[in-house]
């Protein structure tokens, strides 16, 4: 049961008689009935004008009986020692007179509220909601549930300090104790009152855990600076952060709020705080879906093309890549606002990957179409294999983000085989590289290729060569057929990058070496899974 007892009457018409709205009496009354709160906005004042103007028997309540789950609830200060054992003496002080109800109803229907700026009042009507579904509807996002957040105007937390304060010195000055030293959150009573308009006009259910979220930002000009006293007081809560306009934000002004003592605040604020002239403003209205996530298998068969975008120095170096040449199909699909491409390992600009291909994933964020079927996914995949004789796509399907783990889960300890067309400066035949053929788990030593130190840290890898088959051509070419640890650098394995790695071919062959062709022929991760044809 939410209900307003006897002991609430006189909360009731102070805040009343101070500008402030009907659902934020509720607040500060904890109530904690959502129906209470949907009531409309001029009945609700209606009831507590009659609630406050008639006499009631102890006991007695104005109330809708619900069951609703428990609300979330904003300490406004410390808890005083002994607060909870004062109680009424039975009498009633004479209360400021509401006056003419008729007349209250009137300036208090049509003010804006000292404590929520508005927000429980204008924001809350059919008008508002049908504004920010038909920004929902017009952004053509799929979606089959929401979940709603709000920003609020950090002045509110101020407004709400100020009121309580207000209350408290008024309720001392009548003999009366103040029982409660907390409230409802704003954002929650908001929700409880929106959220069921925007399910009805969207058509599906708001979901705490839904992907889809519909937010709006508030913001109040009028009343911008009323936080600022704060810096001088707290100084140490407000401190300059990376991306943030101001240092003004909510969490700081609660830190501060916390901080500051009771008298300092009556110095700089009116407690309780006066009417605004104009609402808030519904500064933003946004939608955005959680990502979508997309992995497969690509062949690469170009000997010039990267796997992303090559860039120095500011310039373009190539004009595509296989990151691009797969998002271009995705990103149009899925119509999503950006990507991030990652993949099990990377190979060279001049490296072909055969095989069954190596393991991508992408991340479309904010993608507005998220539903595809197996068979749409096939003709996705068909689509980008049909766009270029560079790339090839298999096992396309949509996955969680959680899955992708599994690419990268312990990839140092996959294997990776692959196929490198070596040149020696020396002749050689066939018996001089047999025994290449019998030496197994090779332990290497290497230190950050040259080629790649502007990019990744100096440190010394040790790595393991599996096996080797060697396949004579003639007297200066062999090609051999390796299987590795992931992360070994095969070029240097070859030609040795000035004694870098240790041993190497040119060192086991006693000549020099170099490596004119390399193939990647598999990349052993079992992710993703394998789609029938």
């Amino acid at each position: 049961m939410s209900s307003l007892a006897e002991k609430d009457r006189p909360i009731v018409q102070l805040l009343l008689n101070t500008g402030t709205c009907p659902r934020c009496v509720l607040r500060f009354c904890c109530v904690g009935s959502q129906m209470l709160y949907r009531h409309p906005h001029k009945d609700l004042l209606k009831e507590l004008q009659e609630f406050v103007k008639n006499t009631q028997e102890e006991g007695d309540t104005v109330c809708v009986d619900v069951a609703d789950p428990p609300c979330k609830r904003l300490r406004l200060e410390p808890r005083e020692e002994g607060a909870d054992e004062l109680q009424h003496n039975g009498a009633i002080p004479q209360l400021p007179s509401a006056g003419d109800g008729s007349a209250a109803l009137d300036s208090s229907a049509g003010s804006v509220c000292n404590v929520c700026l508005g927000i429980l009042q204008e924001f809350c009507e059919a008008d508002f909601v049908k504004k920010v579904c038909q920004k929902v509807n017009s952004a053509d996002y799929q979606f089959t549930s929401f979940v709603f957040s709000v920003s609020l105007p950090p002045q509110l937390s101020v407004r709400e300090r100020a009121a309580w304060l207000g209350m408290k010195q008024q309720m001392r000055n009548l003999g009366l104790p103040l029982p409660k030293d907390d409230i409802v959150q704003l954002k929650e009573a908001y929700k409880w009152i929106i959220h069921p308009q925007l399910s009805e006009e969207l058509g599906v259910p708001a979901d705490g855990k839904s992907l889809f979220e519909v937010s709006v930002v508030f913001a109040h000009p009028e009343t911008d600076e009323e936080c600022h006293f704060l810096a001088t007081t707290c100084p140490d809560c407000f401190k300059p952060a990376k991306n943030k306009q101001s240092v003004f934000t909510r969490m700081a002004v609660i830190k501060a709020l916390e901080k500051i003592k009771e008298e300092d605040f009556l110095k700089h604020f009116p407690c309780p705080p006066s009417s605004p002239k104009n609402l808030c403003d519904a500064l933003e209205i946004q939608c955005n879906n959680g990502a979508v996530f997309v992995a497969g298998r690509y062949n690469k068969y170009s000997r010039n093309l990267p796997q992303t975008p090559w860039i120095i120095d500011g310039e373009r170096k190539l004009e595509s890549s296989v990151e691009e040449l797969i998002s271009e199909h995705l990103m149009a699909q899925f119509k999503a606002d950006s990507f991030n491409f990652s993949s099990s390992g990377r190979e060279d600009v001049d490296v072909r990957t055969l095989g069954n291909g190596r393991p991508f994933a992408m991340e479309l964020v904010n993608p507005r179409r998220i539903h595809f079927t197996a068979e749409e996914m096939k003709r996705l995949q068909q689509a980008i294999n049909d766009s270029s004789d560079k790339i090839q796509v298999r096992d396309l399907q949509l996955v969680t983000r959680s899955a992708i783990g599994r690419m990268k889960e312990g990839e140092e300890e996959k294997t990776k085989t692959y196929s490198a067309l070596i040149w020696t400066d020396k002749a050689i035949q066939r018996e001089d590289i047999a025994f290449l053929d019998d030496i197994k788990e090779l332990k290497l030593e290497q230190k950050t290729p040259l080629r790649v130190l502007h990019r990744r840290p100096l440190a010394v890898r040790r790595r393991l060569i599996h096996t080797m088959s060697s396949e004579y051509i003639d007297q200066h070419h062999f090609r051999l057929h390796l299987k590795t640890q992931a992360g070994t650098y095969i070029k240097e394995f070859v030609h040795g990058d000035f004694g870098r790695t240790k041993p190497n071919i040119g060192s086991l062959l006693n000549r020099t070496a170099d490596i004119l062709e390399l193939d990647v022929e598999s990349v052993d991760v079992d992710w993703p899974p394998t789609l029938a044809d």
